[in-house]
């Protein structure tokens, strides 16, 4: 494993302090699915972040507003963050129906659109996205009508929903998408990072609250993020975000090629990145937060992270497994239960079961991105994640 570039660090926001690197559970829609609030305090989060889209679409972001911003709405005391809606957009188009994943196997390059699908959206009725150089064009998941999102429109909503940190409105592509229209996506998306900044600027009362993040897109190529990273690192941005999707094979390349574009006093938001290896190729490559709905997502359905791999509660193995969920990590919250508890749970569908799941995954993600920072401040990070893959991936 090559010598890493993990750094540690600290963002203050008008809300508290983000020890980085840090991970960011995912509050879709104003909660994170399965875990308290106040749970998330105890499980060592330190921020949240919440989506812009689906915010928009219910309750609106006036409601959001009228209750004093998207933290006193889901009474969380710490910094917020929301993204731009753009992931879920391009989910609703080109990509609806597809399996998601941030990545795919570099053996089926270039063979067209595929890969990104957001469960929350999925419906018989938001199956358009039209994309052009104002914005886009799409349908609601919940009914269908037809809605139009700008740059200038993703602002005005992200001012109202108030959270501290908030991205630029872009281009999600998928990364089978060939070079031309990388190029093409990328270039639209540094016109619409212009155009954010400009409509966020001129909101005096925001600009001094909140600050904007503007992301980096370029797909699979490294010639393309670098040059996206340069552009964006040079508009005047308050912190950065790594946009797209990859290959597992090119993610360290393409994430080099553009952190090596990046200002080392600006923060940097992997987005989208939540399988534990992956956090830990983003740190080395001197990335600083992370988001993803995966540990929820898989508690749902019964799956847990172990310092062993993941493991499927509902496989019959655990039925009379008395063991704790993880021997070697100890989650707050959850620790008193055993597998075989869980493993019941799941297998009868009781909801209680994917409340555990979900709030051991979030924190032992939590747990991971704590112990990669304390041991890049004690010289070891190198160490560090060297044994836990070694363990994890076997």
């Amino acid at each position: 494993m090559p010598r890493s570039g993990a750094r540690a660090g600290s963002i203050t926001t008008p809300h508290g302090v983000i020890h980085t690197p840090a991970f960011i559970p995912v509050g879709t829609k104003a909660n994170v699915k399965g875990v308290l609030p106040s749970a998330l305090t105890v499980l060592g989060a330190e921020a949240v972040l919440a989506n812009t889209y689906h915010l928009y679409l219910r309750p609106g972001e006036k409601i959001v507003q009228d209750a004093g911003g998207l933290g006193k709405f889901m009474a969380w005391q710490g910094p917020t963050m929301t993204d731009s809606g753009g992931f879920q957009v391009f989910s609703l188009g080109a990509a609806f129906g597809k399996t998601i994943s941030k990545f795919v196997k570099s053996d089926v390059a270039n063979e067209g659109v595929v890969t990104v699908y957001d469960e929350d959206v999925a419906s018989q009725h938001g199956q358009l996205a039209i994309i052009d150089d104002e914005g886009v064009s799409f349908t609601s998941h919940l009914d269908g009508s037809l809605h139009r999102f700008t740059p200038e429109r993703s602002v005005e909503i992200q001012h109202a929903l108030g959270a501290d940190i908030f991205f630029a409105f872009d281009e999600c592509t998928s990364p089978n998408e060939l070079y031309d229209y990388q190029r093409e996506a990328m270039e639209r998306t540094h016109r619409w990072a212009n155009r954010s900044l400009k409509a966020h600027q001129q909101n005096l009362s925001a600009n001094k609250k909140q600050a904007l993040f503007g992301i980096v897109q370029g797909g699979r190529y490294e010639d393309l993020r670098r040059e996206s990273a340069k552009t964006i690192a040079a508009l005047g941005f308050d912190g950065i975000g790594i946009g797209g999707s990859f290959s597992k094979e090119d993610m360290r390349d393409a994430l080099a090629a553009a952190v090596n574009e990046l200002p080392e006093a600006l923060p940097r938001h992997f987005l989208g990145i939540g399988e534990p290896g992956d956090i830990l190729e983003g740190i080395a490559n001197g990335m600083d937060l992370f988001d993803c709905v995966a540990a929820t997502r898989i508690g749902r359905h019964g799956s847990i992270y172990t310092n062993q791999g993941v493991i499927h509660l509902r496989n019959g193995k655990y039925r009379d497994d008395f063991s704790p969920l993880d021997p070697e990590t100890v989650i707050p919250g959850t620790e008193q239960f055993t597998r075989a508890y869980v493993s019941h749970l799941v297998r009868a569908g009781e909801t209680l079961g994917s409340i555990i799941a979900s709030m051991h995954n979030v924190g032992f993600i939590l747990n991971l991105v704590a112990g990669a920072r304390q041991a890049i401040l004690n010289g070891r990070f190198d160490n560090y994640r060297a044994d836990f893959v070694r363990t994890y991936y076997g």
